[in-house]
């Protein structure tokens, strides 16, 4: 009998968390298509080639926190800032804040686990982009980056008929929608995976086994967290719906937040992209710097937590 109510409780987490975060995915990837079309990727360029350093750096880490990629399609955008005339420091705070803090992680973190959280996760991620962007460029890193070009294109806005503007606020309003839901069908599987995990470990596994590895009262469950998440290949879309299970169980805040920073901010498909862009000194200065980022904020947040400035 026992089993059976497990089975119920988690089909029920499943079915309830799944339509949430499809609701939610759907509507923030729209208005995020709305602001690609109004703010296009060749404006962000040119403000950013303008801008000098420091004020150029919060620049570069909030146009990041604007993208709702995976490393697939940050990679070329950065490699095009680059081939432009970007300086390295504003495009490498670009680079950390795309996948750390984009408004689809943004709004699934403040969903799951509330304005406060999220608010401090953001600052956090933000502040660390752009003092990051600023360091490296300092040190010369930038003579590390192999020399690789786009090819030029035309945009979009430079050829066809010139159309009412009335017709250019339908055509971007269509546009945002095929955007929205082109993007809802390549991560959908990621979702319902993460869905479905979080539901299993809701249902079926003890709280008590959850505490003793990674509870709050283990100093080793975030550096370990951190540094299990940077190697995984973890959407936030499918680790952010787990964390919300995890933390309900009883792992701590700050090793959950290790472990989202870590699995979105240095996945192997995203390192192995940049050594393809970065000899292997600045991919290393990268890992090392998404992996710090992600021990500093899970100590943060176990401290804030245990002050009980935020309630887990």
């Amino acid at each position: 009998m026992t089993a059976i109510n497990d089975i119920v409780t988690a089909g029920q987490y499943f079915l309830v968390i799944t339509v949430e975060l499809v609701i939610l995915f759907i509507g923030i990837s729209f208005l995020v298509g709305l602001i690609r079309e109004y703010v296009p990727e060749e404006k962000i360029r040119n403000i950013l080639t303008s801008k000098h350093r420091g004020v150029g750096n919060i620049f570069g880490a909030f146009f990041g926190s604007l993208t709702p990629f995976c490393s697939c399609s940050t990679i070329p955008i950065l490699v095009g800032l680059l081939d432009v005339g970007v300086p390295f420091g504003i495009a490498y705070s670009f680079l950390i804040a795309s996948p750390l803090l984009n408004p689809v992680i943004f709004f699934l973190l403040l969903a799951l686990f509330g304005l406060v959280p999220t608010l401090i996760y953001a600052a956090i991620t933000f502040s660390i982009a752009v003092i990051s962007g600023i360091l490296i460029e300092r040190a010369g890193y930038a003579r590390y980056v192999k020399a690789v070009t786009l090819e030029k294109s035309c945009c979009c806005e430079c050829s066809g008929e010139p159309s009412s503007e009335t017709s250019v606020h339908k055509t971007r309003f269509a546009n945002s929608l095929t955007f929205a839901f082109t993007l809802f069908r390549q991560v959908v599987p990621y979702l319902i995976l993460g869905a479905a995990i979080g539901a299993f470990i809701y249902g079926f596994i003890p709280e008590e086994l959850i505490v003793a590895v990674a509870g709050p009262d283990n100093p080793l469950a975030i550096p370990v967290a951190a540094v299990i998440g940077v190697p995984m290949y973890i959407r936030a879309e499918t680790i952010i719906p787990i964390s919300a299970v995890l933390l309900e169980k009883g792992m701590g805040i700050g090793a959950i937040m290790a472990l989202i920073i870590g699995g979105a901010g240095a996945s192997i498909p995203e390192v192995t992209l940049l050594a393809s862009i970065f000899e292997r000194r600045l991919v290393a200065a990268f890992v090392v710097t998404v992996l710090g980022v992600a021990i500093l904020a899970g100590v943060l947040f176990q401290i804030l937590a245990s002050e009980g400035i935020i309630l887990t």
